[in-house]
């Protein structure tokens, strides 16, 4: 008897201690309508500015409560996926259907709540040199979505909650067809939150310990497709070699130093065009049109993804686009300490050049 007794106490435990280890899956849905203004971010995008956009933005939240140490570190996050349907108000923009995946952030309590949002949008009218040439800002119809939301949360019920705030939705295609004017909608949103379940409590974060790894050097290839602002040239492929040092400041930061070099033939033909059609500009066909630039850059880690951004400066620069500085803001993947894979756009300010797909490798 006490054989058994013993026995059906330790099953006991054990199942109490799986049931402990179990993460628990709590979820959101949102449902936000949203109304605003398409901001004149370039000129030539003045005509199609005719009316007032509005849309709906509908989320899935999967709520965090630190059973990843991730968590944690970042205040319980939330991450998931977002679709905005957005109607432009003008004939020639159409509407465009974006698809998202997301990260909420939280301050004051839980009550403000910042996303950020990357994923990939369609439009139903882009340009067209025969049906509609007067679309500057969408030359394709797939292009990359970017979301940005600042919203004030009240709860109602222990399920349902009200929120609104303001919203940033930017459309672009990166390049990869001319024209890409793009486009940005500023407005403000309300909507409806619905809770699952509620969220468990908090895993507390702990002692703070210092985190450091020494350098390490990286070598990546970046490529894609791009093609110049001049309508009627060819898309061609590119290619960037980057080499660069990083040093971690803790689990959450990483800094960046090095150097890119970049193979974009896109200007090639850009060069060949503008010394035969555009003499007077001062541009001769034998031109180099590869550059070589320096650039420093930080990594936000969110345990296996980091946020990149890099500024950078063109040493070599014998062909004159877009000025020397440029920019690059995207996403990398790790996969386990060695390698890696990236998607990111460059720009020169707000003026897109390319979206580059990257695979690295941490020496």
């Amino acid at each position: 008897m006490l054989k058994r007794c013993l026995i059906l106490s330790l099953l006991c435990i054990s199942s109490l201690i799986y049931s402990q280890e179990q993460e628990v899956k709590p979820f959101e849905i949102e449902a936000n309508y949203f109304y605003g203004s398409i901001l004149r971010h370039n000129k030539d995008i003045a005509s199609l500015i005719t009316g007032h956009p509005e849309g709906i933005l509908l989320s899935y939240n999967r709520k965090t409560y630190g059973f990843n140490e991730w968590e944690r570190r970042y205040n319980y996050p939330d991450w998931g996926v977002s679709f905005a349907y957005q109607d432009l108000k003008n004939e020639n923009l159409g509407d465009t259907y974006n698809l998202m995946m997301h990260y909420n952030f939280y301050f004051l309590k839980r009550k403000l709540m910042f996303r950020v949002a990357q994923g990939i949008g369609y439009t139903t009218n882009p340009f067209d040199i025969e049906t509609n040439i007067i679309n500057n800002a969408y030359g394709s119809r797939i292009f990359s979505a970017t979301n940005f939301v600042i919203n004030y949360k009240q709860p109602l019920t222990k399920k349902i909650s009200l929120q609104a705030g303001f919203l940033l939705l930017h459309g672009s295609n990166g390049n990869t067809r001319s024209p890409n004017t793009s486009t940005n909608t500023f407005a403000v949103n309300a909507g409806l939150v619905y809770k699952d379940q509620p969220v468990p409590e908090y895993i507390e974060r702990g002692e703070r310990v210092k985190y450091k790894e020494p350098i390490h050097f990286n070598i990546s290839l970046r490529s894609g497709v791009n093609s110049s602002d001049f309508i009627g040239l060819d898309r061609e492929p590119f290619l960037i070699i980057s080499t660069y040092a990083d040093k971690v400041l803790s689990k959450k930061s990483k800094l960046l130093f090095g150097a890119d070099a970049f193979f974009s033939k896109f200007l090639k033909n850009e060069i060949e065009f503008l010394a035969a059609a555009f003499p007077q500009r001062g541009v001769t066909s034998d031109q180099d049109w590869k550059r070589l630039g320096v650039f420093a850059g930080h990594e936000l880690l969110f345990y296996k993804t980091a946020l990149i951004t890099h500024a950078g400066y063109y040493v070599y620069y014998p062909y004159d686009f877009e000025g020397r500085f440029y920019q690059r803001v995207g996403l990398k993947r790790y996969f386990g300490k060695s390698y890696n894979a990236s998607v990111a756009v460059k720009t020169h300010g707000a003026k897109a050049e390319a979206v580059e797909f990257g695979l690295g490798i941490r020496l």
